[in-house]
């Protein structure tokens, strides 16, 4: 049985009301009381703190975790509370924390029968957290929290820190703290959690130059120092296993406290996968002369250093014996490349059989089982497994996506019996092709859903694992990632929106949220659409759809809204806020930006405008701004956070990054010193007087409006101009003027209720300079009185239909399974897809849960019916992504979304951001139709319809939805 992620949503939405009041508490109820009584836990009132209590022999991680909270409540009271280790010391008012069955006084209030812990002390990392009245002599109240392992309590600390008002955030992004002089924690406080996957961390990858080289100058290499503010942070975010920078450094070899200080924080080290045994891949480089022999002596070759290979992993399972790991087992070529073809799956049996002999030998206090280890699924080696290569069933299956947010393959009933689990290695950040992306935050949170729900449904729940590149651009998908973690079914679909806003009213209060939520999830679902470092002159179409010019008013328009939360916030606030929302929106605006206008500046120097070089401006002054908004992160609090955006992102050739930023190639053109009218159209790139061919996109009622003429100058003398039609019923936004050295628009439109029915031609006679004038051709059609009194749902117009797919007009469940819509998710609206996730396969298409579409076509004939699909892989072995398509009573169609597996298909998709597929059918007549899509495997997550009756242009988003008529 899969799990039901949404098992607790009927919960969710009862207790929703008491948090999105109080927006510190992310995801879970608030117990910091807003009207305190005197029944209630008095945590620091005008100066007056209660004590903190923890046993002397408490472990490291507890101490860290109760020494962090004194400081937390000086951060937001003023006051700095007492930190005790002797129950006679108490006030009145005191925290106590310890551990279940390690701590005197939590087994003492167990034994009374004053906290319960009955539900979690069995539970891994699971805590309580309760105010208890009268729990020792001379305490009135206590505020309790009670775990059942070490990590368990920390959490259940840093709860309560973020509760009265510390971001976890609060030094990584300099959020301020919420100042309070009287804290209060609800009498009634009785709390339990725990998460539902085991281990839940980050890979500090790809780290070379931004974070490099800030770590070296703040802390001169990745030491103790450093780590340690990355611990803390991961335990605020309830996170516990770290895989870290290994680019150029090897964690437990530059510094012997790292993993001193790894452990006493409470954290659980790993290394990458391509790096067994707990030794990172630049100890080897280091250290190989030591190991082996002879003719094999220092070589990464198991088949020639056996020996040597073998004693250098055992030195790393010694060293590491104290402290809590998971070992990574098998082997790829050094420095993350693929074995050779020699090296083959015989060769890793053996390579696994004898690091499970070294574990064995090694930790001979406990049964080899109980010591965590992994078997990474990267690439290649997810092969070896699906050629039969296998590993002993207590070694947890750690599972890749793609390098694009993608999963490639999750447990099947049978693998989901295997008492080592499974897990999911997911990116951020990456680097190789079809191109490196590491430079800002390109994830939105409703992809990261859709993936990692998956995961969740299909029992990958041993282990969560991110690779954030850098760490600092990635804050707000790095934290969803985590608290998805914790519990999966604290957040489902429904509440994506809210979560941003909850995110937003913690780090900058609630008058702003929505506003601020909206920014986080626009720049990052713009980012989503297309890498930045994938972006080209031509990515968005300067012809169809007006689709460049729409975007580029979109981010425009997110940039204003951005600038003016920044100067209305209180100026404590704007360094978190320029970091974490007006940066990477501003950024990613300036960069698409600048393509869109390099773009613009190719096109009129084809047709040789006088603005052209207006537009090459325009891209160097974006080009320098990137410039300067990357200084000013630089220089934010002092320069804390120097180097931390240098990282290359402009001007991409291959999969690499250039070795800096790169201008884009431009067109500079000298206008001669004489009048020269050129006219050029809405939806094509032809221009007269190069071309008398010029044709407006059709117009009709239920299309757009409006469509525009530009005209232009190719000299520097002005010239006027005059503009007459053929029909009254066409309207000019002006029939005269003088254009300068600048495009002048017209905008054109149609009086529909004077236009006649049909379809007709007429013209437009646009008269300047030179011999004639230029003709441009306005097609219109518009339907007769009863065929628009019976159009019904989505109209054609153009030549086309656009739906998105969320706006279906009604859809048929079956056996349980549902489409619904993944808000936020897409490109450009939502998605939907079938719920709840499960084994189950469609293979007739009428058993199958449909949605429907009502259609209005006015085209007969043969139509292409496009559909965009998110990405996804097959993550189930020898299945494919069908669905089936049907137009009216036609037998439906069955298409494989993945029927192209060429890894030409899979960049294209990737790229993209959409998998699309086409089907072919026949329209016996124009009126209304009902398409209908049926969902045949799991995981089908559909984002947009694309209907071409014929007049489909090329674009990369596909047109804006069309008109819906007709409808409730």
């Amino acid at each position: 049985m899969l799990k039901n992620v949404l098992l607790n949503w009927a919960a969710t939405v009862l207790t929703s009301v008491l948090f999105a009041a109080h927006a510190l508490a992310l995801g879970n109820p608030s117990f910091v009381s807003k009207s305190p009584t005197p029944e209630d836990f008095r945590l620091v009132d005008r100066k007056v703190s209660a004590h903190l209590l923890v046993d002397k022999n408490a472990d490291a991680a507890i101490q860290l975790a109760m020494r962090n909270l004194q400081a937390d409540i000086e951060r937001v009271s003023g006051s700095r509370p007492v930190l005790l280790n002797k129950v006679n010391d108490v006030s009145t008012h005191t925290v106590i924390a310890g551990e279940i069955g390690k701590s005197a006084l939590i087994d003492r209030l167990i034994s009374e029968q004053r906290i319960d812990v009955s539900e979690i002390a069995d539970k891994w990392e699971s805590y309580l957290i309760q105010v208890v009245d009268e729990p020792l002599t001379g305490v009135d109240k206590a505020l309790v929290i009670a775990g059942s392992d070490r990590r368990a309590v920390a959490y259940g600390i840093y709860e309560i820190s973020e509760q009265i008002g510390v971001s976890p955030w609060y030094w990584w992004a300099d959020v301020p703290v919420r100042k309070a002089e009287r804290i209060y924690i609800d009498a009634d406080t009785r709390v339990l959690d725990w998460p539902r996957v085991k281990y839940r961390g980050i890979f500090l990858n790809d780290e070379a130059p931004a974070l490099t080289n800030w770590v070296k100058e703040k802390y001169g290499d990745y030491n103790h120092q450093f780590y340690e503010k990355v611990f803390e942070l991961m335990m605020r975010l309830k996170a516990n296993y770290l895989w870290p920078a290994m680019w150029n450094n090897a964690f437990n070899d530059d510094d012997p406290l790292n993993m001193v200080r790894a452990h006493e924080y409470g954290i659980v080290m790993g290394t990458s996968h391509h790096e067994p045994m707990m030794r990172a891949d630049k100890e080897w480089n280091r250290y190989r002369e030591n190991f082996g022999s002879g003719r094999g002596k220092g070589a990464w070759d198991y088949a020639v250093n056996a020996d040597g290979l073998y004693d250098f992993w055992k030195e790393g399972a010694e060293r590491n014996k104290p402290y809590d790991s998971i070992y990574t087992l098998g082997m790829r070529g050094q420095a993350d490349t693929p074995m050779s073809e020699e090296q083959n799956i015989g060769l890793l049996k053996t390579i696994v059989k004898d690091q499970r002999e070294i574990l064995g030998e090694v930790f001979d206090d406990r049964p080899l089982t109980e010591v965590p280890q992994l078997w990474a699924l990267y690439k290649e080696v997810q092969g070896y497994y699906e050629s039969g290569m296998r590993v002993p069933e207590d070694v947890t299956l750690l599972w890749a996506d793609d390098n694009w947010g993608n999963i490639r393959r999750l447990p099947t009933p049978e693998e989901r019996q295997r008492s080592g689990g499974a897990g999911v290695y997911y990116h951020f950040d990456y680097v190789g092709g079809p191109r490196s992306y590491r430079w800002i935050n390109v994830t939105p949170i409703a992809k990261v859903w859709e993936q990692m729900n998956l995961a969740y449904a299909y029992g990958a729940d041993r282990i969560w694992l991110v690779n954030v590149g850098d760490l600092k651009p990635q804050e707000f998908p790095t934290e969803f990632f985590l608290r998805m973690a914790w519990n999966p079914e604290t957040w489902p679909k429904e509440r994506l929106a809210e979560f941003g806003e909850l995110w937003a009213a913690r780090e900058f209060g609630a008058e702003h949220a929505e506003e601020i939520a909206a920014l986080i999830q626009g720049y990052s679902r713009h980012n989503g659409r297309r890498k930045p470092e994938l972006l080209e002159p031509g990515t968005y179409s300067q012809h169809h759809y007006q689709e460049a010019s729409r975007l580029d008013s979109e981010l425009a328009e997110m940039v204003a809204r951005a600038e003016d939360i920044y100067r209305k916030i209180p100026p404590r606030h704007r360094d978190a806020f320029f970091q974490l929302v007006l940066y990477p929106v501003k950024a990613s605006a300036v960069v698409s930006q600048l393509y869109t206008a390099t773009a613009r500046n190719h096109l009129y120097a084809s047709q040789g405008r006088a603005d052209t070089n207006a537009f090459a401006n325009k891209v160097e002054d974006l080009f320098a701004l990137d410039a300067s908004l990357s200084k000013q992160f630089h220089h934010i609090n002092g320069g804390k956070w120097n180097h931390m955006m240098s990282q290359p992102h402009i001007g991409y050739t291959h999969w690499n990054n250039p070795p800096a930023n790169t201008m884009p190639a431009l067109a500079r053109y000298q206008p001669h010193g004489e009048a020269d009218m050129g006219v050029a159209v809405e939806g094509s790139g032809q221009f007269w007087p190069a071309s008398g061919n010029l044709v407006l996109p059709e117009f009709s009622p239920y299309g757009e409006a409006s469509h525009t003429i530009e005209l232009f100058n190719r000299g520097t003398k002005p010239f006027d101009f005059s503009a007459t039609t053929s029909a009254p019923w066409i309207h000019l936004s002006k029939t005269e003027g003088t254009v300068m050295q600048h495009t002048l628009p017209l905008s054109v439109s149609i009086d529909w209720e004077n236009a006649p029915v049909g379809r007709h031609q007429e013209s437009i006679d646009i008269r300047g300079t030179g011999w004639g004038s230029a003709r441009v051709r306005v097609n219109s059609f518009k339907p007769d009185a009863d065929t628009a009194q019976n159009s019904k749902g989505f109209v054609e117009a153009g030549g086309y239909v656009a739906i998105e797919a969320a706006n279906f007009s009604r859809k048929r469940d079956a056996d349980g399974a549902a489409w619904e819509e993944i808000p936020l998710h897409g490109r450009t609206h939502s998605s939907i897809s079938v719920f709840p996730a499960s084994d189950r396969v469609f293979e007739n298409p009428q058993q199958a849960p449909f949605v429907e579409y009502d259609l209005t076509l006015f085209t007969a004939g043969e139509i292409r019916i496009q559909g965009l699909f998110a990405p996804s892989l097959n993550f189930r072995p020898g299945r494919g992504m069908r669905y089936a398509i049907a137009l009216d009573d036609a037998e439906p169609q069955v298409v494989d979304i993945l029927a192209d597996l060429s890894p030409n298909a899979w960049e294209t998709a990737v790229k993209d951001g959409v998998r699309k597929s086409e089907s072919i059918h026949r329209v016996t007549k124009p009126g209304q139709h009902r398409l209908r899509i049926y969902a045949m495997d799991p995981g089908v997550t559909l984002q947009k319809i694309l209907v071409d009756t014929g007049g489909l242009e090329p674009s990369y988003l596909g047109p804006p939805e069309s008109r819906l008529v007709g409808t409730p």
